[in-house]
């Protein structure tokens, strides 16, 4: 059995629970304030709210 990690959400300050294997670059949703969030380091893991998906339009 694995026990999820505590961390705090950047943009809340809330809680997030997430898995001790989670990956970089992995998004995840906040549980409080619905932000998507990206983890940019995993030793240890650290959150950064996720960049806005742009149209390219075709360029």
């Amino acid at each position: 059995m694995t026990t999820a990690l505590s961390v705090p959400c950047p943009e809340c300050a809330g809680t997030l629970e997430v898995r001790p294997d989670v990956l970089a670059a992995e998004i995840v949703v906040c549980g409080q304030c619905s932000s998507e969030l990206e983890v940019v380091a995993t030793g240890p893991v650290v959150l950064a709210l996720a960049p806005e998906v742009e149209e390219d339009w075709g360029e």
